[in-house]
């Protein structure tokens, strides 16, 4: 039986975890871009889907290509951390899935059933996007997940030609506590989200 996680790792991964605004001027080397992700590629999807792509947006020309597309709020931000994150969405997902659930033939579930390819990709997308959070902090990196762009500009710009569509953004690198940083916002209480059935 495995023990719970000791209290400093969980401030880490949860409770102490902000989302950051400024970046300190420190690289996010291409190992821990690697690192991130072979961690969130164990977290689980139904049918083990995994329809998750990513770009990681890093050199200047990338980012350059990105700026249009952010909105004013989120411009700044993005071009000072050192990766931006494109947590994407595959709907062709299903095609891999030979290889990913071996023990059945799964990708004949989805072929030509158009809701289930969406609901199943948007959600177990979005559950990926997730766990790549968690990973990023857990290696002690930060993050600012984002939504504020123009969806259509980014998925011309980085997936044309493919069935991949973006889902949100993830700022990563090392947050500057000292600027720009909120008080943490209040959390619902567990009567009020949650109940025990």
């Amino acid at each position: 039986m495995r023990s719970p996680l000791p209290a400093d790792s969980l401030d880490q991964i949860f409770r102490a975890a902000r989302t950051y605004n400024a970046w300190l001027p420190k690289d996010v080397t291409d190992e821990q871009l690697h690192q991130i992700y072979d961690l969130a590629k164990f977290g689980p999807t139904s049918a083990n889907s995994s329809p998750m792509r990513l770009v990681f947006v890093k050199s200047p020309d990338a980012k350059q290509r990105l700026k249009p597309y952010l909105s004013e709020g989120n411009a700044a931000k993005t071009m000072q951390a050192p990766v931006t994150a494109i947590v994407a969405t595959d709907f062709a997902f299903y095609e891999h899935l030979p290889k990913l659930f071996p023990h059945a033939d799964a990708r004949s579930w989805f072929v030509g059933n158009d809701t289930l390819i969406e609901t199943t990709a948007v959600r177990n997308g979005s559950l990926q996007g997730a766990y790549v959070i968690m990973a990023a902090r857990a290696l002690g990196l930060d993050c600012g997940p984002m939504s504020g762009y123009d969806q259509a500009g980014v998925d011309a710009e980085f997936f044309a030609g493919t069935q991949i569509r973006s889902n949100f953004l993830i700022n990563i690198g090392y947050g500057d506590a000292s600027t720009n940083l909120f008080e943490r916002s209040p959390r619902l209480d567990f009567d009020v989200a949650a109940s025990i059935a």
